[in-house]
């Protein structure tokens, strides 16, 4: 099939490599990642033997997830399927990534209504995503939550209502606003650019301009932990009213219990 691998849909470029386009490019529409390729899907549900989990950030661009499973050696489709999602909003991992970006993270927002992707894993994709978000590890910055309907509502184009899915909810909290509610994610580049401006300590540590903050941060794990520090200690950060749901894991599921170990990554 002709036209459909991720260069020719304007989908290859991961945020792991540019960092300041973060969360990357997402699909229109749902489709089947197949190495890459993204093709058209049959159907949205994908229940036999995999698990739903919600993108709220670079988990919905298919060359990071391409480049995570391709990095261990994990190969095999996978379904991503654009849902409406009514109960939480995408806001600001209050923790500095390695990569050189500020992350997403999902907090509760009873009345927000957001387009986002579930992304349908098998048991050693999901291993491969729950390490790559530091799920294994007891310093990780984010830990699996099954958020049950009718707390968070999915909903498909065909009109089916999942039962509930996985995400993934940062132990740090997430940003607030000028106001103490959580902040909504701009974006890299306006986030960055507005986090620096109003802050000389971010900029003592990470520069003056968006370039900078990437370029210091990349794979300086000493930096990144100073800068989550300071979010910490300025209390810039709030809980995301998702964190009675970690503990809650949907049983019968591959992957959906706490003894998986992280692959080498």
């Amino acid at each position: 099939m002709t036209g459909r691998t991720l260069a020719e849909l304007g989908l290859d470029r991961a945020p792991r490599d540019h960092p300041l386009s973060y969360p990357g490019s997402w699909p229109a529409d749902s489709g089947l990642l197949d190495g890459d390729r993204l093709l058209p899907l049959d159907r949205l549900v994908h229940d036999g033997g995999r698990v739903p989990v919600l993108a709220v950030g670079s988990n919905a661009c298919p060359a990071q997830l391409q480049h995570k499973m391709a990095e261990v050696g994990v190969a095999g489709p996978i379904p991503m399927v654009r849902a409406r999602v009514t109960g939480l909003a995408v806001g600001v991992s209050a923790h500095v990534s390695r990569l050189g970006y500020v992350s997403a993270s999902p907090f509760r927002s009873t009345a927000a209504v957001s387009e986002l992707f579930v992304v349908w894993l098998d048991g050693r994709q999901l291993e491969v995503i729950d390490a790559s978000e530091g799920v294994p590890l007891p310093d990780g910055n984010f830990e699996r939550a099954w958020l049950p309907a009718p707390a968070v509502r999915v909903g498909l184009a065909d009109g089916t209502s999942l039962p509930g899915v996985h995400a993934y909810v940062n132990r740090h909290g997430v940003l607030r606003d000028g106001t103490g509610a959580p902040r909504h994610h701009p974006g890299q580049r306006p986030l960055l650019t507005e986090l620096l401006a109003g802050s000389a300590e971010l900029r003592e540590l990470f520069g003056s301009t968006p370039e900078e903050f990437c370029a210091r941060a990349r794979s300086d794990s000493a930096l990144c932990r100073r800068g989550t520090r300071l979010f910490a200690e300025r209390s810039w950060s709030v809980a995301s009213g998702l964190e009675r749901y970690v503990d809650v894991q949907q049983t019968g599921s591959p992957g959906s219990g706490s003894s998986l170990s992280p692959p080498s990554m």
